[in-house]
């Protein structure tokens, strides 16, 4: 028999499960750890907590409570072992959020994240699939991190490129939830593996009622990443992003392939992505621009016009 204080289970495309615990309290829960995508341990730790902390941003929630995920092979120095957590530690510290444990077990390849609670009020849980026509499409980090850390493996990144994605990885989504609090959104998830368009197919919902018109003239790229698209340097998922959604997505003849294939690359840490009344949308820009943080229009939500969205 189903739970019914399960509001969000695993039966939708959902950034994270949702239980009712009272008529003032709901329990977001999410999990996400992965195998190193920078060199440096202290960054890879803060990168891997930002990005399990996005998703209860993502659903509308404040996370409190985190438990760490590790993985590690028994020849690892536990100097860098130590670091991973410490990034860690200190990207749950900036987000108000206490680790209170967690769990290790030895594996070849080492792996963090962390297991994550959030608590939201039943009434503004923000879920992935429910845009509403005429709103806008909001992006709050660029693109580009799977493009560029390809391209770091490869010695093929300028120093302050790969300075400035590390840094986009590592940054929360807390400062993007907190700022559109006082706004109408519709529908919100962040960017992570299934790339911008992989993402934007889930907020399109399966009910054929809405379309995603994406601008591709106004999708924020991080520095060099056009470059190394251009070049081909592109992670796997790229491609498979493509495969899984490519026929529900129309580009413009106008597109060039590379920022096609850009809007299909497995992000990490990425950003938010809102749907937002449009009368309301230049207030949240200048807000996350006094806070010291961008957001970028990036499209709108349309009736339905046959498939889920469509690249102009």
């Amino acid at each position: 028999m189903a739970d019914e204080r399960l509001l969000i289970g695993f039966d939708s495309d959902d950034d994270a499960c949702v239980y009712l615990v009272s008529d003032q309290t709901a329990i977001v829960q999410t999990v996400d750890f992965f195998p190193p995508v920078v060199d440096d341990p202290y960054d890879y730790g803060r990168i891997a907590a930002a990005n399990a902390l996005s998703d209860v941003y993502a659903m509308g929630a404040v996370p409190k409570t985190a438990l760490n995920l590790l993985c590690f092979p028994s020849c690892l120095d536990l100097a860098l072992v130590r670091r991973i957590l410490e990034g860690g530690a200190d990207k749950c510290l900036e987000a108000g959020v206490s680790v209170a444990g967690g769990h290790s077990i030895e594996d070849d390849e080492p792996k963090f994240g962390l297991s994550v609670m959030g608590i939201c009020h039943p009434d503004r849980i923000r879920r992935n699939d429910t845009p509403q026509s005429g709103h806008v499409l909001v992006l709050t980090k660029p693109l580009g991190t799977g493009a560029l850390s390809t391209a770091a493996k490869q010695q093929l990144l300028e120093a302050d490129s790969e300075k400035l994605m590390i840094e986009t990885m590592a940054e929360l989504n807390k400062y993007a939830f907190e700022n559109s609090l006082t706004f109408e959104v519709s529908a919100s998830t962040d960017i992570t593996g299934f790339g911008l368009l992989g993402h934007a197919r889930e907020m399109a919902g399966r009910k054929q009622e809405i379309t995603l018109e994406v601008d591709s003239s106004r999708i924020p790229l991080l520095p060099q990443a056009l470059e190394m698209a251009r070049m081909g340097i592109l992670p796997g998922g790229t491609y498979r992003n493509r495969d899984h959604v490519g026929d529900q997505v129309t580009f413009a003849d106008s597109v060039p392939l590379a920022l096609a294939d850009l809007m299909f690359d497995p992000q990490t840490s990425g950003g938010l992505l809102l749907a937002m009344r449009e009368d309301q949308v230049s207030a949240y820009l200048e807000q996350m621009k006094a806070s010291g943080h961008q957001a970028f229009v990036i499209g709108r939500v349309l009736a339905w016009e046959g498939l889920a969205i469509r690249v102009i």
